[in-house]
Formats: structure tokens, sequence, C-alpha cells
């Protein structure tokens, strides 16, 4: 499972913040405050949930789902890819890392505050590896390898 992860980060890993930093920045408008203003109806997003916060908050956060979507999906392509080159027990425990990750992302999909994507994923970095990492089905393959099984 850690080669797994392993060639996902040495294929690129998370995508660079510079990578969609300038595109971001540059739809903020100077004056406005960006959180505070108590919540307001926003736009339905790609599974018809409305996100929440003021109106600066949910286009912001209109911005970063789409990349944190994407990162789900380089994540899971990488694994996947990873899975068509092992041996069918670390098949097998890959395509559950797979299902782990899967559940992390309808968790993270289905937030419905746009500060949590502001304040969460704004930068990405390793989060979705991080979460993968503290599952405790990951941790439980993690150990289950390291005792030679």
């Amino acid at each position: 499972m850690e080669e797994a992860i392993e060639t996902w980060e040495a294929e690129g890993g998370a995508e660079s913040p510079l990578d969609w930093k300038s595109t971001a920045q540059s739809t903020l408008k100077p004056g406005l405050a960006y959180g505070g203003n108590g919540p307001v109806a926003g736009s339905p997003d790609a599974v018809g949930r409305k996100l929440s916060g003021t109106p600066s908050q949910i286009a912001w956060a209109e911005q970063i789902k789409p990349r944190v979507s994407a990162e789900f999906d380089r994540v899971a392509k990488a694994l996947t890819a990873a899975a068509s080159k092992q041996g069918e027990q670390g098949r097998t425990d890959t395509q559950a890392v797979i299902a782990i990750l899967e559940e992390k992302r309808a968790e993270v999909m289905t937030q419905d505050e746009a500060g949590y994507f502001i304040r969460d994923w704004q930068e990405l970095r390793d989060q979705v590896r991080q979460m993968i990492g503290q599952d405790s089905r990951y941790q439980a393959i993690k150990a289950r390898k390291a005792a030679g099984r």
C-alpha cells in the first residue's frame, strides 16, 4: 500500500498550489469580507447540494471543489495503476484502500459549508493521503503487512 501512495507521490502527488493560485486569487474582490457575514443560500454544486456561506465564500469554494475532486481522481488513478502491477494480496489491499478513498471523497464532497473548502482545501497538499493514513482500516492493512502476512 505504501508503494502505491509512494508511486502517486513520485508521479507528482498533490497538485501544486501554484497551478491554481493565480486563478483563484484573480476572482477575489478587494475590500470584500470573506467570512463572518452569516449564511446565505448558494448555488447547487455537482451533486445538487447548496453551499452555505457568504456569496464570496461560495464563489471561492465553488472554484476549490473541482480541484479537490480532481485530487481524489488523481490518487484513485495512481492506486488503480499500482494495483494492476501487484500480486493478489497487494491488489486486494489496494482495492480496499480505493474503497476507503471513495468513502473519504464522499465525506468531503458532500460538505455544505463553503468555509470548510476554503479552510481545509484551499491549498492542496497531502490531505488525501493523510485522510487515508488516519483511517483505522488502512492502519490495519499496514499493520498486517508489517507483521509479515
